[in-house]
């Protein structure tokens, strides 16, 4: 799909098989979603751009190179994302974050906000959403929409696993932002959920219903 960059790299579909398997641990979800993190994030962050300079290594100065301009922000939708995060900042530790706060409505999928906090320059720095599962679309297209309300000018979208229908919403929603995923699953079923996804991320991750 146009827009849409899936992580082919081994190891990040080696996790994937395992994340998706339906009697993992709330322990061993979680793990496996900080590893996807990390693993992800290089992926996202491959073009950066870097700057020039000099460094002293022990033996004598040598040309070197860093990445350009402000850090990033990572922008976890709550809860699950906050593990996927988790593994990205292990990655990039000086990141700021920013935690959106979005359930979906049972009945009609809406994305309804009960907590958004970010920091205030977004408008200079390139910010990461990061959606654990991408089915509907709504709570990415509501995450997004809240940022650039914010001033975010730069941002990209990170999932685990995204629909082929929730993709198709949130590119009409936000053309602008690209995507970046390890799977492109093709249906929903009744709930909303992703077939054959990985269920509810966030009740897996912290054993609840």
């Amino acid at each position: 799909m146009q827009g849409v960059t899936v992580a082919e790299h081994p190891l990040i579909q080696h996790k994937l098989s395992l994340v998706r398997e339906r009697d993992r641990s709330s322990k061993t979800f979680r793990e496996l979603l900080r590893e996807l993190g990390m693993l992800l994030c290089y992926e996202v962050t491959r073009d950066l751009p870097l700057i020039d300079t000099e460094i002293e290594t022990p033996m004598a100065r040598t040309a070197a190179r860093r990445i350009a301009g402000k850090k990033l922000v990572i922008a976890p939708i709550l809860r699950a994302g906050v593990s996927v995060a988790e593994g990205m900042l292990d990655l990039v530790p000086t990141a700021r974050v920013a935690h959106i706060g979005l359930y979906r409505e049972p009945e009609t999928f809406t994305a309804i906000e009960y907590f958004f906090k970010a920091p205030v320059d977004l408008a200079e720095r390139l910010v990461i959403v990061v959606v654990p599962v991408l089915a509907t679309g709504n709570t990415a297209v509501a995450a997004v929409s809240g940022l650039k309300e914010r001033g975010a000018q730069q941002i990209r979208v990170v999932c685990i696993i995204g629909a082929t229908p929730g993709i198709e919403r949130f590119q009409l929603a936000h053309p602008d932002v690209l995507i970046w995923t390890a799977s492109i699953d093709d249906a929903l079923d009744e709930k909303g959920f992703i077939v054959p996804g990985l269920g509810d991320a966030g009740d897996r991750a912290y054993g609840t219903r």
